[in-house]
């Protein structure tokens, strides 16, 4: 469980720089995301929204990975 918890908690980061980016005016993923959002401007939110979703699934990769390595009872054959 520790592992995924880490492995998920990592794209999060990236969600909640969205709001901080906000709160103290720091340029970033965050900002151009709510900056394309009030522009209208579609294929920047879909390309952000495509990135923040690709790294969740990398993370979830990396947390099954990780349990292969960690823990002997689990085998990829």
């Amino acid at each position: 469980p520790v592992v995924t918890v880490i492995a998920l908690g990592i794209p999060t980061i990236f969600g909640g720089a969205i709001i901080t980016e906000q709160v103290f005016k720091v340029n970033g993923l965050g900002q151009l995301l709510i900056t394309a959002i009030y522009a209208n401007d579609l294929p920047m939110v879909q390309t952000l929204a495509f990135i923040f979703a690709a790294l969740t699934v990398l993370f979830n990769l990396i947390a099954d990975l990780l349990y292969g390595i960690l823990d002997p009872r689990i085998r990829y054959d």
